[in-house]
């Protein structure tokens, strides 16, 4: 598996990345699996591409903080992103273990080796939520292809957690070990060094070769075909 350390300058920019890491190995599956990291410097809002603005987002903290408000390309819920968030994107070859054929299957299969790169008692909640002691570090979703999927989550580091409530409406659906929480009693940071929770995870996924951004020509179709498009933000 390769290894990519590479955030973009612009939010938008970084979320069509991993749609066209995904795009390009569906159409070159001999390029093989990849491992990207990448961070946000600044607060920034993102649905998953059926979440409903109004139902997740305060609308006029962003407007009033200038924090703008995304949607990426796989499903999940909505997250706040910052400063001491670190994102993690995995492509994945379905052909290569039958356990990423199915969309359960392969959140267990993923899920549980990345609990256990990550933290000690960390276990996997609801269907694709990491956690210590019943409190959250780290959120996933997924986006898959005929041949190749595309895996992608957070993990709280050292994120200012009382923010969260301030951006974010509690979600209409909550996991059962939720227990009906607000942001702040619900989530923890796991207080690690990006530095080394990168190296945790490239090593549980043996990604140690150096691999490459996708192409501009694939960018740019994911960015024109969706990210770009009037409408894509607020379409629900």
């Amino acid at each position: 598996m390769q290894r990519l350390d590479l955030t973009l300058p612009d939010l938008i920019d970084n979320l069509a990345t991993d749609e066209a890491l995904l795009m390009e190995r569906e159409e070159l599956p001999e390029l093989g699996e990849i491992l990207r990291f990448w961070e946000v410097p600044a607060y920034a809002v993102v649905l998953g591409s059926g979440g409903i603005v109004a139902d997740d987002v305060n609308i006029e903290s962003c407007n009033r903080d200038g924090v703008p408000i995304a949607r990426r390309s796989s499903g999940g819920g909505t997250v706040l992103l910052g400063r001491g968030c670190l994102l993690y994107s995995l492509v994945l070859d379905m052909e290569s273990n039958s356990a990423l054929a199915g969309i359960s299957t392969s959140y267990e299969f993923i899920m549980r080796r990345m609990a256990a790169a990550l933290a000690v008692g960390a276990t996997v909640e609801g269907a694709c939520d990491l956690a210590i002691a019943g409190l959250k570090f780290s959120g996933n979703a997924q986006q898959r292809k005929r041949r190749f999927l595309l895996h992608h989550g957070t993990i709280l580091l050292d994120f200012d957690l009382t923010q969260t409530s301030r951006y974010l409406k509690l979600p209409p659906r909550q996991p059962e070990y939720r227990a009906g929480r607000d942001h702040g009693a619900f989530i923890r940071n796991l207080d690690n060094s990006g530095d080394d929770i990168k190296d945790k995870i490239a090593r549980a996924w043996g990604a140690l070769n150096p691999g490459n951004a996708p192409s501009n020509e694939i960018l740019a179709r994911c960015l024109r075909d969706r990210f770009l498009q009037p409408g894509w933000v607020f379409r629900r």
